[in-house]
């Protein structure tokens, strides 16, 4: 079941959004060379709890950590390490949170010091599929839609768009209904309108190679198959009045 957030509900999530946004940018302004994955983890949650609110990732599910950070071909769920990151790493970053019960979540991905043209190229076009598929949301719409605006622009650029794994709806708790996939040719799911009260994670997760993915030893990062690069972009958004807000937001 898909649930449609009430005006109050719409008001505690937009409050959570905002202060993940906060925090979020501060977190990733720390991502430099030599900076532990652990040391940008202690960082998130230091900033979530000192802020009154949970971070909503740690212990979901069994997931150790309160960040994400998904390094080079590490696709999502990477899990903080001892890892110091090095000149021309890119790093993905996923936090969520909760703010007097309200769910938010978002993701991007970063470069560390020089990277190549292939690599800006990547995550470039990872946030450019990000906002059309944003852009294809309208009231009169279904949620295949998004698939269909990610798949358009990035199959021809030959990116490989993950399957396995889909953005959700979000905001009473930390993934609702329904599942996102982003590749329309293997869209998976129900197929349901967009209605105004929806709040959605939408997040292309795109690989510089084959779509495919793996599971790690650590049982939670995913891997790209063939250890390529992979950039993860990630907001949430709402629909209010027949029109999309974009709840979390910045680079």
């Amino acid at each position: 079941m898909i649930n449609l957030k009430s005006a109050e509900e719409l008001a505690g999530i937009k409050k959570s959004c905002r202060l993940l946004n906060e925090i979020f940018f501060k977190v990733a302004a720390a991502a430099k060379v030599g900076v532990t994955t652990e040391q940008l983890n202690h960082l998130a949650e230091s900033y979530i709890k000192e802020a009154g609110a949970e971070p909503s990732f740690k212990k979901y599910g069994g997931f150790p950590a309160a960040l994400c950070t998904s390094v080079n071909n590490v696709v999502i769920h990477g899990v903080p390490s001892n890892y110091g990151l090095k000149e021309g790493d890119i790093i993905g970053l996923d936090l969520g949170l909760a703010f007097n019960g309200y769910f938010s979540d978002m993701a991007r991905t970063f470069a560390i010091g020089k990277i190549s043209n292939d690599t800006h190229n990547l995550i470039k076009n990872t946030k450019i599929s990000l906002n059309k598929a944003i852009e294809a949301i309208t009231i009169d719409g279904r949620i295949k839609d998004i698939a269909k605006a990610v798949s358009n622009y990035l199959k021809p650029l030959g990116y490989g768009v993950v399957h396995e794994y889909c953005g959700h709806g979000v905001g009473l708790a930390v993934h609702e209904e329904p599942e996102i996939t982003n590749d329309y040719k293997k869209f998976r799911g129900s197929n349901p309108r967009f209605r105004n009260g929806m709040v959605l994670a939408i997040e292309p997760m795109v690989n510089l190679g084959t779509g495919d993915v793996f599971v790690a030893n650590d049982k939670w990062s995913v891997c790209t198959a063939d250890g390529k690069l992979s950039a993860h972009f990630e907001d949430t958004i709402a629909i209010i009045d027949g029109r999309v807000e974009v709840l979390t937001s910045g680079a």
